[in-house]
């Protein structure tokens, strides 16, 4: 059995911002297991980063290797490229957006060896698919949670 955790990973948002929801499946050996979840108001890019750390919460060991397969090139270039390295450095200058979750990916990601990869999103992907359907489905759902650091940083609120 490989040790190495698979997660796909999706964000969707009805309007941007507008409800939103994120869809996660986590691969090891022989498991198998989705997660979603929807929000009252949020973005896109914030539910594609929010995937990534619904799935790197749901680990339940430390130092494990990670591939994680996104469609948003904003997250896979951010980590992949050194954009985070640099946003962290400079405190996030310049009105870069998403610090708090970015932040909270960032002290997730020191517990693990992490590689993202892209993948072509709404493709010939189903697990990539399959994510999309989670996401759509909880931003379209009921229960649908305040994006508490969406609200801080804007104000807004539904």
């Amino acid at each position: 059995m490989s040790n190495t955790v698979t997660i796909y990973t999706d964000g969707a948002s009805r309007g941007n911002p507008g409800p939103g929801g994120y869809g996660v499946i986590l691969l090891y050996g022989n498991h198998r297991k989705e997660l979603s979840q929807g929000y009252k108001l949020t973005t896109n890019n914030r539910m594609e980063l929010m995937a990534v750390i619904a799935g790197l919460e749901a680990l339940k060991k430390n130092q494990l290797d990670v591939i994680v397969y996104s469609d948003s090139q904003y997250v896979v270039n951010a980590v992949e490229k050194g954009w985070l390295k640099k946003w962290i450095a400079t405190h996030f200058k310049g009105g870069k957006k998403n610090k708090d979750i970015w932040m909270k990916y960032y002290q997730l990601s020191l517990n693990h060896n992490i590689k993202f990869a892209w993948v072509r999103g709404h493709a010939d992907n189903p697990l990539n698919n399959r994510c999309d359907e989670l996401a759509t489905a909880a931003a379209d759902g009921r229960n649908l949670l305040n994006d508490e650091g969406y609200i801080q940083n804007t104000g807004q609120l539904l």
